[in-house]
C-alpha cells in the first residue's frame, strides 16, 4: 500500500509541473524575485460553477483572494511554490505586492482601456498591464505609505475609480481563473534581462489624473 501512495504521489507532482499556473509561479518567483501564494480558488455549487472556495456565499471577489496559505505566506522559495501548484493546479496565482514587490494601480475595466489609449496618444510609457473581466491593474515600482500619500496630497482631484495596492496587498495574475473570468496580460512583462521594467507610481498617477480631468466635456475620462 505504501508504495501504491507514493506512486500516486510521484504522479500528482510530474502532473502539476505541466501547469501554466505552476509555470508562471515559478517565473514570477524564481526569476523576477515576486513573492507569490495560491488563491482560495473556486468550487462547483449548486450547479453555479463559480462559487468561491472560501466559506463566505456571498464573497465580492470569488477565487480571487488568499484565504490558506494566507497572503502573510507569500514566497519566493521554489520548493514552496513547487508544493503549492503541485497540489492545487489550477489556484490562481497571487502577487503579494509592497516591500520589494511590484505595487499597482487599478481601475475598472472600461476605464482603463479608455486610459492605456490616452497614454499611447501622449507616449507615456507603462509596465506590465493585468486585466480582468472587471478591474485593469497597472503594475509600478514599489512605493511606500508615505510617498503614496505625498503624491495624492499634491493633487487637486483624484479619480474614485483608483485603488491603490501596496504593502499588504495583492493583485491577481496570468494565467489565473477567478469568478469574473480569465485573467490576462494587457501588456504582458517586458525585460531584457533580470525582472520586468516598471514605472513609477507618480508616473501613471500623474497620467491618469490628467487622462480624467482634460475631458472635452469637463467630466471624467475614466469614469464607468
Amino acid at each position: 500500500m505504501r508504495e501504491i501512495l507514493g506512486r500516486r504521489r510521484k504522479f500528482s507532482l510530474r502532473r502539476g509541473a505541466r501547469s501554466p499556473l505552476l509555470r508562471a509561479a515559478l517565473t514570477c518567483a524564481t526569476e523576477w524575485q515576486w513573492p507569490v501564494v495560491p488563491g482560495v480558488g473556486l468550487r462547483s455549487g449548486g450547479g453555479r460553477p463559480r462559487v468561491c472556495g472560501c466559506p463566505d456565499p456571498e464573497c465580492a471577489v470569488p477565487g480571487a483572494h488568499p484565504f490558506d496559505p494566507v497572503l502573510l505566506a507569500a514566497t519566493t522559495d521554489e520548493r514552496m511554490v513547487r508544493w503549492w501548484w503541485s497540489n492545487r493546479p489550477s489556484a490562481p496565482l497571487l502577487l503579494a505586492t509592497g516591500g520589494r514587490a511590484p505595487c499597482a494601480v487599478s481601475l475598472p475595466a472600461v476605464a482603463g482601456a479608455r486610459a492605456l489609449a490616452v497614454f499611447d496618444r501622449a507616449g507615456v510609457r507603462l509596465g506590465p498591464v493585468v486585466a480582468t473581466p472587471t478591474r485593469w491593474s497597472l503594475l509600478v515600482e514599489p512605493y511606500s505609505l508615505e510617498d503614496l500619500g505625498e503624491l495624492l496630497h499634491q493633487q487637486d482631484w483624484v479619480p474614485s475609480s483608483l485603488r491603490f495596492h501596496g504593502e499588504g496587498g495583492y493583485v491577481v495574475l496570468p494565467p489565473s481563473q477567478t469568478g469574473p473570468g480569465r485573467v490576462r496580460w494587457e501588456r504582458p512583462p517586458l525585460r531584457r534581462s533580470g525582472q520586468p521594467w516598471l514605472p513609477q507610481v507618480a508616473t501613471v498617477v500623474n497620467a491618469l489624473v490628467e487622462a480624467s480631468t482634460s475631458a472635452p466635456d469637463g467630466g471624467s475620462r475614466l469614469a464607468y
